[in-house]
């Protein structure tokens, strides 16, 4: 299957944005839960459902310290408990497809990344913590697939790093994501400048992956340039595991992809200004205003400010022409509220 990701440039406003939800680990190991999650967010009418593919003795030593977020088991008993086989993996996708989505995962070590090209996955995630492993991205820009960067803990000096070996590795699709490896993250540590420079840097198509609980900032994402946005997905924000606290619901997923889509139209269309007034002439007679006689006027009357008033509808003399009026005098006797005319005028 070739990738949706075809289709997006980051130079092109008109062009759709490449919508990802992260499920990650938020299927808690079950297939079912992970259909789920997947049905639910091609519903929700992103791109693509973005997993992560854990071989915990691949990864990590056993002892190996858990985030600050999640202690509620231990890591690498949690990445075996929850890991799916090469069959599984072949099943979502599948699966995935059925419903109009892209798989898409991050693979966590080398070996992970072997799992995932016998599935035939056509996009691959660098997560945050794989940016300085140089052996792992060589391994991943060799496949000739798509790579989204992350750089969720990276200074500008180990993404330039990361972006070099990639495309002296042959990787030559590749989309930098900024992100802050904060969960919730705050929008004023979102960094959105830093996608800015990015584009600049690069000279790549950039994108946005967002930590922060709403919906805002991936929308300003998107007015500045982003052509990927991901967001962690959940089923509810009860569920089990690392990230569904921080994750979007159906109901804030929907709204994003709908309001993302709506911006997309806002930014494509090129409205001629003079055009659009024309369209809207009944508009215009409705809400503008006329010159009118500010009170009963004799017939001989020259015409001063304090004898106009201001009125709807806009049919008559339009208020803007209020100085061309006065000094002139009244060739008849005007009743209080009367539309004046050039014809009344001498």
């Amino acid at each position: 299957m070739n990738s949706t990701l075809d289709n997006h440039n980051a130079n092109q406003l008109d062009t759709t944005t490449f919508i990802v939800a992260e499920i990650g680990m938020n299927h808690d190991g079950s297939i079912g839960q992970a259909k789920a999650l997947i049905k639910a967010a091609a519903a929700c009418g992103v791109d693509a459902v973005k997993f992560q593919t854990h071989i915990a003795e691949a990864e990590m030593l056993p002892d190996a310290p858990a985030p600050h977020y999640f202690t509620d088991e231990p890591r690498y008993e949690y990445f075996i408990r929850t890991a799916f086989t090469q069959e599984q993996y072949l099943t979502l996708k599948s699966f995935s497809e059925e419903h109009g989505v892209e798989f898409i995962s991050s693979p966590f070590s080398l070996e992970a990344i072997e799992l995932l090209e016998k599935v035939g996955v056509s996009t691959y995630k660098v997560p945050s913590g794989e940016v300085n492993n140089f052996p792992y991205l060589i391994a991943l820009a060799k496949t000739g697939k798509k790579i989204l960067l992350s750089s969720g803990m990276s200074t500008w000096a180990e993404l330039d790093g990361a972006v070099d070996i990639l495309q002296e590795n042959g990787c030559r699709e590749i989309i930098v994501m900024q992100c802050t490896s904060v969960y919730p993250c705050p929008p004023e540590h979102t960094g959105l400048n830093v996608m800015l420079e990015m584009q600049r840097r690069y000279n790549l198509p950039v994108g946005f992956s967002d930590h922060t609980l709403g919906i805002a900032v991936p929308i300003a994402a998107v007015t500045l340039g982003a052509t990927v946005i991901e967001k962690h997905f959940t089923l509810s924000k009860e569920m089990y595991g690392p990230d569904a606290k921080n994750s979007a619901t159906p109901e804030e997923l929907r709204a994003l992809v709908v309001a993302i889509r709506e911006l997309e139209r806002a930014l494509a269309y090129k409205v001629n200004k003079d055009k659009e007034a024309e369209s809207l002439v009944t508009m215009k007679v409705t809400f503008e205003k006329s010159l009118v006689a500010a009170c009963d006027l004799e017939a001989g009357t020259v015409l001063e400010e304090r004898h106009l008033a201001y009125k709807k509808p806009g049919d008559g003399i339009p208020a803007k022409r209020f100085k061309e009026v006065i000094g002139k005098r009244l060739g008849c006797r005007v009743k209080k509220d009367t539309k004046l005319d050039w014809g009344m005028l001498s």
